[in-house]
């Protein structure tokens, strides 16, 4: 798998996440978000093996990502 191939998969994950947060009622969510939550975990560690990243995004939990969401706005990051 090259990397552009690899970047479309992780987008595609992210994106079918974020579906699965609207149809619970987070309607604001995007892959984006998705993806910032999930790629702050491996800052210090850098990427994970590919089986990690994709349980990574399949299995975050909606209070996992608010809490993350949260502890950005107390920071001041800015959201897109």
């Amino acid at each position: 798998m090259n990397e552009s191939e690899l970047d479309a998969t992780i987008e595609a994950l992210c994106r079918s996440k974020a579906e699965e947060f609207r149809l619970v009622g987070y309607e604001h969510v995007t892959s984006k978000d998705i993806w910032r939550c999930i790629s702050s975990k491996y800052g210090k560690e850098g990427m994970p093996p590919l089986h990690r990243l994709v349980n990574d995004i399949l299995s975050l939990k909606v209070l996992t990502f608010m809490n993350y969401m949260t502890i950005s706005a107390y920071k001041g990051s800015s959201f897109d």
